[in-house]
């Protein structure tokens, strides 16, 4: 069981969604109503500690994103969720962590909604900064690797961590060029992502209780 706060705009449970159909896992999708207090909070980005998305797998409970990574990695090895090269593997590791850990302001200011297409969007200093990091980042993978995927012909843990920003800069309408704007186009043109969004956009707003985020951002 993978237990989601919501479709629409967590980012982190689409991250845990689509490492798990990467690992090719099944899952059944229970998700866990805003009035929960760690539900809430994920959704508005006000707690340090996210228990969302929560995979619940052979007696083992994960909560934390990157974990549920590397427990799929180990657990369904044939997936081939993490490069085979040595060197990529670790990039992938490092790529990945950064964006666990960092970009704090791409994600208050432009927080997930797949719903949204707001042309024009103000982007802070902030927010620019962010993007030209990620940026650098799938520009070196690319070079480096070759495409269409950050390490090469296969999805890896870094794409799935990566493919809630594609969303984001579709979402505020945030142009890339080259290279990053054909990685963009491979993202949301992946099948389990459209699949993920069109559920998104079938989401009852009950299920996320009226919550108003642009009132709380």
């Amino acid at each position: 069981m993978l237990r989601i706060s919501s479709r629409n705009y967590s980012s982190w449970s689409l991250r845990g969604w689509l490492l798990c159909r990467m690992a090719g896992l099944p899952v059944q999708v229970e998700v866990v109503s805003p009035d929960d207090p760690g539900s809430r909070a994920e959704l508005l980005l006000q707690s340090s500690s996210i228990l969302l998305p929560s995979l619940l797998h052979k007696g083992a409970e994960l909560w934390d994103t990157l974990a549920i990574a590397e427990y799929l990695n180990e657990e369904f090895p044939a997936a081939r969720m993490m490069p085979e090269d040595r060197i990529a593997r670790a990039r992938c590791r490092a790529t990945s962590g950064e964006m666990h850990a960092g970009f704090a302001a791409l994600r208050s200011t432009l927080p997930q909604n797949l719903r949204a297409h707001v042309p024009g969007f103000p982007l802070w200093s902030g927010a620019r900064a962010d993007i030209a990091r990620i940026g650098k980042i799938w520009d070196d993978c690319l070079r480096e690797w070759g495409g269409p995927w950050l390490f090469g012909a296969r999805r890896s843990v870094a794409d799935a961590m990566y493919a809630p920003v594609v969303c984001r800069l579709e979402t505020y309408d945030v142009k890339l060029e080259g290279r990053l704007a054909d990685y963009c186009a491979t993202t949301l043109a992946e099948p389990d992502l459209r699949e993920w969004i069109a559920a998104a956009l079938e989401e009852k707003e009950a299920q996320i209780a009226e919550l108003d985020l642009e009132a709380e951002f």
